[in-house]
């Protein structure tokens, strides 16, 4: 059993930043790979970023690369997106996955919005 809880969206400029936090339960947090998905109104759920159970292997959208960067503090069981020069594109609801080797368990979002 996994529980995750989003936190840190909001409103910003476009240019500016902001830092999602995702803090799971449990004591196996280190065992999940993690990762973090949005969903923009009208539009499929896409991963954005994701990192190994090990912290290693970050991986990026193209639409994201150079932007946002993934990673994990172990001893706080908590992932975070730091999200910089950021678009109206990036508006939509911000999703924290774990991903075990057979299931992949969600938070329930955090809407980022972005404007002009």
């Amino acid at each position: 059993q996994v529980q995750l809880v989003e936190s840190g969206g909001g409103l910003v400029q476009a240019g500016g930043s902001l830092r999602l936090s995702c803090a799971a339960s449990g004591r196996t947090f280190s065992t999940y790979a993690m990762g973090w998905s949005r969903q923009a109104p009208g539009k499929e759920r896409d991963v954005v970023a994701s990192i190994s159970w090990s912290g290693g292997n970050p991986s990026y959208a193209d639409s994201v690369k150079g932007r946002f960067t993934i990673s994990r503090d172990y001893a706080k069981n908590t992932v975070y997106l730091q999200m910089n020069s950021l678009k109206p594109e990036d508006t939509a609801v911000y999703y924290c996955y774990a991903q075990s080797a057979s299931s992949r368990y969600w938070g329930q979002g955090t809407q980022v919005t972005v404007s002009s």
